[in-house]
């Protein structure tokens, strides 16, 4: 059961790219005011209250419901118009078909939407071209669905809609407090470290595995 920490490029600058200049160029628009229906409403007085908000959310790693759903949204028009691909790191592919070959039940939960997850993997660059991987999982999870990435309830959760016990799931994250909610739920969870996370200190290598590619899994 992966997060999302597979790519080398997240495409969240290009949705606060877009929504600011939405925000600039179409504050009237009834299409961008339905957009943003979702955000708390002293927040949306005018567009750099608008803005200022969701830099805020981002300075504090805020992972609100309503931002990432419209994140989901802006993505979706820039994958279809070709603006956005999803470049993963070279062992992401191999790794997940050999998985799935192998009878294994793959996941996705992420903070973000189950309709940005489903963009994410809908283009993903390989070579000049584009593939869709999504046939790969089994199922999608989002906050809306399942709960905070933050909480063990939410791990219960996944792993009661997987029909699998926590002890036969693995969770791959490079979050450590989402590692301690899914470990505290049964699941065995490790640590991905990846180039452009946050540094690991070392008491979080003592208490969960760590790998940097997922060909390590143990």
């Amino acid at each position: 059961m992966p997060s999302t920490s597979w790519g080398l490029e997240p495409p969240y600058p290009y949705a606060v790219d877009r929504l600011a200049k939405l925000a600039r160029d179409s504050w009237h628009d009834p299409a961008f005011q339905d957009l943003i229906a979702g955000f708390p409403e002293e927040t949306r007085p005018n567009a750099d209250t608008l803005l200022a908000h969701v830099q805020d959310l981002t300075r504090r790693d805020i992972k609100a419901v309503y931002l990432k759903q419209l994140q989901g949204k802006l993505w979706k028009t820039g994958y279809e118009d070709g603006d956005l691909r999803t470049p993963l790191f070279d062992d992401v592919i191999p790794t997940l078909e050999a998985w799935k070959n192998a009878g294994k039940t793959l996941a996705i939960f992420s903070s973000g939407s189950v309709q940005a997850q489903l963009q994410f993997f809908s283009f993903v660059q390989t070579g000049s071209t584009t593939r869709d991987l999504k046939p790969l999982f089994a199922a999608h999870f989002d906050p809306t669905i399942a709960g905070s990435k933050l909480e063990k309830d939410s791990y219960e959760k996944i792993c009661s809609e997987l029909g699998q016990k926590a002890a036969q799931v693995t969770f791959l994250t490079d979050n450590v407090k989402e590692a301690e909610a899914a470990k505290e739920a049964g699941v065995y969870a490790l640590l991905v470290d990846r180039p452009g996370n946050a540094a690991l200190a070392a008491q979080d290598r003592e208490r969960f595995p760590v790998i940097q590619q997922l060909t390590e899994l143990p």
